[in-house]
């Protein structure tokens, strides 16, 4: 049997190694890449990048800011996506606040102070029982390092702009995992019922003791469970 490929997304300011873990032990199950969505600053952009280099037909998940591009890939190629994944993410569009809020984080990061930005969401990505694992962090705010202001700021702009996904859930077809930490700040629980209802199908799926980067935080848990989404029939 072949393998399907499977497509990852990270969230906003971070790169391959928040997909690590599922990378290396969903190798036996699928063909895994990982999208760079850095050198786009809109979701229609970093969609059109993610669909140009993948094969006809895939397994799509996202994290975040990752979530909303594969909802983005949904809409512009519905039938080439076999399954879908959204983890700690949203189908709603920004609020007006938190759309100054993400400018003025920018505005921050180009003034120099992209380090604080960076300190300061860390706070909010994770679980605070996570905030004194070293290894955790350093890997967290490395990865936001190599992404850069430049890079920052045009994910920033991509979600800001991103569109309401919410009218086209129903239309979702394919195997659907919709998974979210209990303790997510960020998109919170209530917002992934919100998904999988709407979804038909969809299973929601809530990991405990895990903030917004289940993908890291718990990630034995994560990959379990996408796993079973991608082997189930």
């Amino acid at each position: 049997m072949t393998r399907p490929t499977l497509i990852l997304l990270p969230g906003m300011p971070l790169d391959a190694a928040l997909w690590d873990h599922q990378a290396r032990h969903l190798a036996e199950v699928a063909e895994v890449r990982v999208a760079d969505l850095t050198a786009h600053d809109s979701v229609g952009a970093m969609a059109e990048h993610v669909l140009a280099g993948a094969p006809s037909r895939f397994a799509l998940g996202g994290l975040s800011m990752g979530g909303y591009v594969a909802l983005e890939i949904l809409r512009r190629a519905p039938e080439r996506v076999e399954r879908l994944a959204l983890l700690d993410t949203s189908a709603r569009p920004d609020t007006p606040e938190q759309t100054a809020n993400r400018r003025d984080a920018v505005a921050l990061a180009r003034q120099g102070k992209y380090g604080s930005v960076m300190r300061a969401g860390l706070a909010r990505l994770v679980h605070p029982d996570r905030l004194s694992d070293r290894s955790l962090v350093d890997s967290v705010l490395a990865q936001m390092e190599r992404v850069g202001v430049d890079g920052y700021a045009r994910e920033q702009n991509a979600i800001m702009n991103r569109p309401d996904s919410r009218p086209g859930l129903g239309a979702i077809r394919c195997p659907t995992l919709v998974l979210c930490g209990r303790e997510d700040a960020l998109t919170p629980p209530d917002l992934h019922a919100e998904m999988a209802a709407a979804i038909p199908g969809a299973r929601l799926a809530l990991v405990e003791q895990c903030g917004h980067l289940s993908a890291m935080e718990q990630p034995q848990a994560v990959t379990a469970l996408m796993r079973d989404w991608l082997l189930r029939p």
